[in-house]
């Protein structure tokens, strides 16, 4: 009877089960993601992360318990000393799953399981997603523009209020006679000047 024995055997024997979950936890520390059945990500996640843990602590004996589960020198050095480094002050939770879509030839639930530390899959997509709005009225940035075209205005009304200004100078010189249009064109000549 097998009562409280809750471990996925993934249709295995013990041997075969340990040999797959050490290729692909070899496979996942080197390549820090990979593409499985959903099943498989799960009892993987279970088997990798506590090496990980492990993996904080660089001593000999630390090293040898976790190659004894891994079988491959590259793979535990490589483990001890980039994976680690990046994962030193992260308490657990290591790795992410990701849900693809379904295995097209029988339809199999399938997975991305990656090591968090080294995504490309979660952060790009996110911040992309969060600059994107659906709102239809004025957005945060004009509303933030919003008081300093207030503060403008004003500047605004100066410029106004000195058109107004020319205009009114403009309309008595309409209404002048013939002796004061002869003096005129002197005054200009003499405005002139100074602009040059």
């Amino acid at each position: 009877m097998r009562h409280g024995k809750k471990n996925n055997h993934l249709g295995r024997t013990t041997s075969h089960r340990k040999a797959m979950l050490a290729n692909m936890a070899s496979s996942l520390i080197k390549h820090k993601r990979i593409s499985t059945t959903l099943a498989k990500a799960k009892v993987l996640r279970g088997y990798v992360e506590p090496l990980i843990t492990k993996s904080k602590t660089d001593t000999t004996h630390s090293r040898r318990i976790v190659f004894s589960y891994l079988q491959d020198k590259e793979v535990v050095t490589e483990l001890f000393r980039d994976v680690a480094a990046k994962v030193a002050n992260r308490p657990g939770g290591y790795t992410r799953i990701i849900k693809l879509n379904n295995r097209l030839g029988d339809n199999a639930e399938m997975a991305l399981i990656e090591l968090v530390d080294y995504n490309e899959v979660y952060g790009k997509d996110t911040a992309a997603e969060e600059k994107k709005t659906t709102r239809r009225g004025r957005s945060k940035a004009k509303k933030a523009d919003a008081p300093a075209a207030e503060a403008k205005a004003p500047k605004a009304e100066a410029v106004v209020e000195e058109a107004v200004v020319v205009e009114e100078e403009a309309a008595p010189a309409v209404e002048e006679t013939p002796a004061t249009k002869e003096a005129k064109p002197e005054a200009s000549a003499e405005e002139e000047a100074p602009k040059a």
